[in-house]
């Protein structure tokens, strides 16, 4: 089956074999396949069509870049924005990325490039693991992210609610001077707890989707 197809939910445990595998590659070869990732992804518990998550994402991204253009044209003098993303089926094609680097889910990966172009700090909120925080930054920037910060659970964090835990990262953000103008994210995690001015929720089908 292909991607454009089937996919099956692989999870963080996929995830975290994925990064463990590319920080053990030797310098310079990080961009290769990662090896297991396909034999975890046949324990999937679910199949989303490919198409169908592209086309449901696009039409929130295109929702969201018209208020964008708006909101960082009305700039405040001194003012500093900021948009906080999600990484998992937000800004990776988590689910749908049986390799290493994950590719990135095109339709946020073009609104985010239109505000990291015009001036807009973009900050990574995520419930992955401090463990492979550097292959999650490597594979960010690889696929044309611009991370301005990337926050991930830290040994003391993994016992929180990540819906408590996401907003404690974006009232941090606040505290560095930023108003957080846009957040976008897949899950209700991901947007609840306010400290931003608009969300902006991706599909994950009932928690198909992690």
């Amino acid at each position: 089956m292909t991607r454009g197809t089937w996919t099956r939910r692989i999870g963080m445990t996929a995830v975290a074999t994925a990064a463990i595998t590319a920080m053990a590659v030797p310098a310079g070869a990080q961009a290769a396949t990662a090896t297991g990732t396909s034999s975890i992804a046949t324990a999937a518990q679910a199949q989303v069509g490919y198409d169908t998550w592209q086309t449901d994402c696009l039409a929130v991204m295109n929702q969201a870049l018209p208020y964008l253009k708006q909101r960082i044209a009305a700039v405040e003098p001194g003012e500093k924005q900021a948009v906080v993303l999600d990484i998992d089926n937000t800004t990776l094609e988590t689910d749908f990325g049986f390799s290493y680097p994950q590719p990135a889910n095109k339709p946020v990966l073009d609104v985010a490039k239109y505000a990291q172009e015009h001036g807009v700090s973009l900050f990574f909120v995520t419930a992955r693991p401090g463990i492979i925080s550097g292959v999650t930054d490597y594979n960010l920037k690889h696929v044309g992210y611009k991370v301005s910060g990337l926050y991930v659970r830290g040994l003391f964090d993994l016992f929180k609610d990540v819906g408590a835990y996401k907003t404690a990262q974006r009232v941090d953000i606040e505290s560095k001077g930023y108003t957080i103008i846009a957040n976008i994210g897949n899950s209700a995690t991901d947007l609840s707890g306010g400290h931003a001015e608009k969300t902006f929720k991706l599909p994950d089908y009932d928690g198909q989707l992690s």
